[in-house]
């Protein structure tokens, strides 16, 4: 993340979204909305002085809101830019941290800014967010049932525990701990795909725990081990090492005693055909990777198909796993669908090198396999607008109008043109009745 923010031919553009993209590869017109941080970038150092007068306590989000944070923060420590955002839902206006501010960095009247940028080629990197297990196994009812992302947070040396296990009921550490897989994936239910990281995120937790408490018993419930990354299965292997505990099996439900807060987890073991008991002071839930929360709006906007699972969809899944079907638009990471750190680096690098070929180029070659309309004919109903996929077809001075750039000849105006206005090079009706007629008097 340094090196993106000291490198001078990026342009760093955080707390801002996408709002609008027009026009076609090499000639891509976006808006983009910076919201408001009320700091001034350029004066603001990061020394944290107004966070320490700031008198508003709330649940910080970097810590699964276990920790907390002041109503002016920086959101982690090795935050890029190392720079202060005030939380204006929840700030009182006592205006402490202007006061003590000696780089008169604090600005409260800040605005929203706009701007537009022209490029040639985009990524999308959105990234994946957390399933929400709230419901399942206790989670949300029970303190003492905690998701892998809390529990590394818990484990980090700065996190709000300063690195050391405790449970949430009573702060103590925990002497037995079940870990639950596959909560939110492979289920028909939610999603049907396999989170890819899960498994190895779970073993990898159970061993720094035993590492760090080799007195606690940790106990894993899997549906299937999937350790498919390379040197994966040598670690599982070695893991097992540690004395931790894998039961092959679903769990059936998990329950606690008021008394106690311990937990009674319910999991049927498929290999000794027998259903278990166990207590735990601590339930960790394995959740699936998810697509971002915003997804779906910037799918629309960049006129891409998802896949079931709602992760972008590239253009072909062996021949173009990184294009998408519009051409100077490019997937990366987990925005297509759940991906390891390495396979994500590596898709990554593939994206970028895909976007850079046809800038370096300077010239884009395009195939005239695409729509043309018969003016005289069309009624101006809309229907090829509203049909085309990909919005290469619009309505200008009266007239219908095709992006030859942006169409890929795929068709749908043509089928649903009701006065045949519509037809595709190569391709038109007269070419396929000449053809056909030729066949039959042979």
């Amino acid at each position: 993340m340094l090196e993106v923010a000291r490198e001078r031919n990026v342009k760093l553009l955080t707390y801002s979204e996408v709002e609008k993209i027009e026009g076609y590869l090499g000639n891509f017109k976006v808006t983009i909305k910076k919201k408001p941080r009320y700091i001034i970038a350029e004066k603001c150092n990061g020394c944290g002085v107004c966070e320490e007068v700031c008198p508003v306590f709330r649940p910080k989000e970097f810590d699964e809101n276990m920790g907390i944070r002041k109503a002016i923060y920086i959101p982690f420590p090795q935050a890029v830019p190392k720079i202060a955002i005030i939380d204006m839902e929840h700030c009182i206006k006592c205006r402490l941290c202007e006061k003590v501010c000696e780089f008169k960095a604090i600005d409260l009247d800040q605005k929203e800014e706009k701007i537009e940028l022209s490029v040639g080629t985009i990524i999308v990197a959105t990234g994946y967010d957390q399933y929400n297990p709230e419901g399942k196994y206790g989670y949300g009812k029970y303190e003492n049932v905690i998701t892998q992302l809390q529990l590394e947070r818990l484990l980090a040396p700065n996190g709000p525990t300063g690195g050391h296990l405790v449970k949430l009921s009573d702060l103590k550490k925990p002497e037995s701990i079940v870990m639950i897989q596959c909560v939110g994936s492979r289920d028909l239910n939610s999603n049907q795909y396999c989170s890819d990281v899960c498994c190895m995120v779970a073993i990898k937790n159970a061993k720094l725990i035993k590492q760090e408490y080799p007195d606690v018993e940790v106990t894993i419930c899997y549906m299937d081990i999937r350790c498919a990354g390379k040197a994966w299965e040598e670690y599982y292997t070695r893991a097992r090492e540690y004395n931790i505990k894998f039961i092959r099996g679903n769990v059936g439900s998990v329950r606690e005693n008021p008394e106690t807060k311990k937990l009674i987890v319910r999991v049927e073991d498929t290999l000794n055909s027998e259903i278990k008991r166990i207590e735990a002071d601590l339930v960790v839930l394995s959740v699936a990777m998810v697509p971002s929360k915003d997804s779906e709006r910037l799918a629309s906007i960049l006129r891409l198909d998802r896949s079931p699972g709602g992760f972008y969809k590239e253009r072909h899944s062996v021949l173009s796993p990184i294009d998408t079907k519009v051409p100077g638009i490019y997937v990366a990471g987990a925005a297509h669908g759940p991906k390891s750190v390495p396979e994500a680096v590596a898709h990554a690098s593939g994206a970028a090198a895909a976007a850079a070929i046809p800038l370096i180029k300077g010239r884009y070659t395009i195939e005239l396999v695409s729509a043309t309309v018969d003016k005289d004919r069309c009624n101006l109903c809309e229907l090829c607008v509203n049909v085309c996929p990909i919005g290469a077809i619009t309505v200008k001075d009266g007239a219908i109008e095709i992006n030859e750039i942006i169409c890929k000849g795929c068709g749908s105006c043509a089928s649903m043109c009701p006065s045949r206005a519509m037809t595709v090079r190569f391709y038109r009706p007269k070419q396929f009745e000449t053809y056909i007629d030729a066949l039959f008097t042979t």
